[in-house]
């Protein structure tokens, strides 16, 4: 039996949880949960770094009370892209940025003035997102960064975190491939990239595979650490509980909605840059092509601004009242709306922009949203077909938009397809089962997603006939809503 402690670092909390594998199922209990909101300090948006650290000791000092067994690993996992530098001690230089952080707006015309986007594009097969790792390092750069003139390493936060446990400075293939200066081919740093840019890739770590056993912790209780598949959607990807085959492609779905396929070798062809898909590795050596949606951090947002006027409502009364309301009130792009504050506002200004009505209720503002988010996905889904030349049968919606089931109907009856709902702690599955991978408990990736299937039962989505999903996407496709 093999106890196995995973940290999953969201975009609105983070939360340690404990994983036991025995007799070929896996059992997840919450040992610990705690806020991860970024701080604001005048113009700059900052990870709250050392409060996390102090998170991930309380999480350990908890899985390991005593008279509990020991653990026989301990993986973090987080969103891509963010990064610390280290100095020639091993210190934090500087507070790592948050993405979401304005320094990057801008970056990407300068660094294509170096290195065309196509080149860049060529080397790295990654989508092109302003807050790309790259696009941070750059940033530092030309502000004449005196951090960056001081570092010695460059570590994305998973690796960042795992060094402080171990000593050890590795930079594990998932999460390395989110940064834009990653080979998916080769699975190395795209050096030449960097060297055109005058960015050092001498800071940069060397890369490991998920599952790698990094080293036991320096402190107690001296817990072996593993580099598991440190980006949380790659994480999520491997507990898909698909059998073997093509005909299937996921869902991430949370604050963002990571929508692809799992394929063998990235395609880096012009068609895939034209369409604006990404090549991530995933568990195992697979490629994990996919399409970044806004996801459900809209309807978090406006959660947020609802809270704050006095109206805290739930996810499930979110929910239950978009049931309830009128449905296509009206319908956005959900990739439109990138900044934080004010999102109603937001909405309501993009609707009043496309000649609609803006919704009249809260309930509608969560109705606009899912629907719009089924519509984004019918629309990737499609893109997704003709780029790989498969066609998809059954959607894996994973991740905890998976326990919206308001959402789940939609995408099944918007795209015809059948969705499979759960697990929705799949980030955490993919992360206790890729520790135990490398700790010899699994064989690989298949062996992986039997366990998977072994230990949760999803929810099905039937696709329900009706002409308005058909009207409504006639809509969305001519961006005139």
């Amino acid at each position: 039996m093999g106890r196995y402690l995973a940290f999953d670092l969201g975009a609105e909390s983070g939360r340690a949880m404990l994983g036991t594998l025995s007799g070929g199922r896996l059992e997840l209990a919450e040992v610990h949960r705690f806020p991860n909101t970024p701080v604001r300090l005048h113009q700059a948006l900052y990870w709250d770094t050392l409060r996390l650290w102090q998170e991930i000791q309380q999480g350990i000092a908890l899985a390991t009370a005593s008279g509990e067994p020991p653990l026989d690993g301990i993986g973090i996992d987080t969103w891509g892209v963010d990064f610390g530098l280290l100095g020639a001690e091993g210190g934090l230089l500087d507070n790592p940025r948050h993405y979401r952080d304005p320094r990057t707006h801008g970056v990407m015309p300068k660094l294509f003035e170096r290195v065309p986007r196509g080149e860049v594009f060529a080397h790295t097969g990654l989508q092109f997102l302003h807050f790309n790792t790259l696009y941070q390092w750059y940033a530092l750069k030309l502000a004449d960064s005196s951090a960056l003139a001081a570092a010695c390493r460059l570590l994305n936060m998973p690796d960042l975190f795992n060094y402080w446990l171990t000593g050890e400075a590795r930079s594990e293939t998932t999460i390395a491939s989110t940064t834009q200066f990653f080979d998916p081919r080769t699975m190395s740093w795209a050096a030449e990239v960097l060297e055109r840019l005058d960015l050092p890739s001498r800071l940069l770590a060397p890369v490991v595979t998920p599952g790698t056993r990094l080293g036991n912790m320096l402190d107690p209780p001296h817990a072996p650490v593993y580099a598991t598949a440190g980006h949380d959607t790659a994480a999520a990807v491997a507990a898909v509980p698909a059998e073997e085959g093509t005909d299937w492609c996921y869902i991430s779905s949370g604050t963002w909605s990571l929508l692809g396929a799992e394929l063998g070798r990235p395609l880096m062809e012009d068609g895939c840059l034209a369409l604006g898909f990404t090549n991530e590795v995933g568990v195992g050596g697979t490629i994990r092509l996919l399409k970044n949606i806004a996801g459900l951090w809209l309807l978090q947002e406006c959660r947020r601004a609802w809270t704050a006027e006095g109206a805290g409502y739930s996810y499930e009364q979110l929910t239950a009242m978009a049931a309830e309301a009128r449905p296509f009130a009206a319908i956005v792009d959900p990739d439109a709306f990138s900044q934080p504050d004010g999102m109603p506002e937001q909405i309501a200004a993009y609707c009043r922009r496309s000649g609609q009505e803006p919704p009249r209720t809260h309930g509608e503002y969560a109705r606009v949203i899912l629907e719009s988010l089924a519509l984004r996905y019918r629309q990737v889904l499609e893109s997704l077909e003709r780029l790989t030349g498969r066609a998809v049968r059954t959607i894996h919606i994973v991740g905890g938009g998976s326990r919206n089931a308001l959402l789940n109907q939609f995408a099944a009856d918007c795209t015809g397809r059948l969705v499979v709902a759960g697990p929705s702690e799949a980030t955490a599955a993919g992360n206790v089962l890729v520790q135990a991978m490398g700790a010899g408990e699994l064989s690989g990736l298949a062996d992986l997603r039997s366990v998977v299937r072994r230990s949760f039962t999803p929810a099905r989505f039937e696709p329900r006939p009706g002409g308005e999903w058909a009207n409504a996407y006639e809509r969305f496709s001519r961006r005139e809503p």
